[in-house]
């Protein structure tokens, strides 16, 4: 039985990014590419575990590679699954962190957050007091086997998150 390498995209990728880590398998493992529609971590929640439900019974062992906020996705919707090993690029670790981060770069309050619900910020962003308050309450639990490379010039997350 073939083994599956399921790859995840970051924000603004897509699924055809896995074409590139074909070369990086041999031919007893299918690479897929992911082409998620979720947006909101809530909707990853069913989604992913349903993609993963649909393809693992295909497969002797599955392995995961995830970008950015594929990442993060992946570890709070796929934590329970039969994963082999995970390996991230850049993951974002700590999601309430970094939209912390994003407030205070853009000098927004959890006051001001809680009370206007969303705020766009300067850098094409929009600040959720939903999406804030849902990250708090579903805290990541991985426990899979899992490789991180991390970028030197990463901007989102810093060395010591990802250590």
């Amino acid at each position: 039985m073939k083994n599956a390498v399921i790859y995840i995209h970051g924000k603004g990728g897509n699924a055809e990014e896995a074409d590139y880590y074909k070369k990086f398998f041999s031919d007893e493992y299918d690479i897929i590419g992911f082409a998620y529609k979720s947006e909101l971590p809530w909707d990853t929640k069913e989604e992913f575990p349903k993609f993963f439900d649909f393809i693992a019974p295909q497969y002797g062992k599955i392995f995961l590679i995830a970008n950015s906020i594929g990442a993060y996705y992946a570890m709070l919707s796929l934590a329970d699954k039969p994963i082999e090993k995970a390996m991230f690029i850049s993951p974002i670790v700590d999601m309430e962190k970094l939209i912390l981060n994003m407030m205070a770069w853009s000098n927004v309050t959890e006051e001001e957050l809680h009370k206007e619900k969303l705020i766009k910020i300067s850098f094409g962003e929009t600040l959720s007091w939903e999406y804030l308050s849902y990250v708090r309450n579903h805290p990541i639990n991985w426990h899979i086997p899992t490789n991180i490379l991390y970028a030197e010039n990463d901007n989102l997350t810093s060395l010591e998150t990802i250590t």
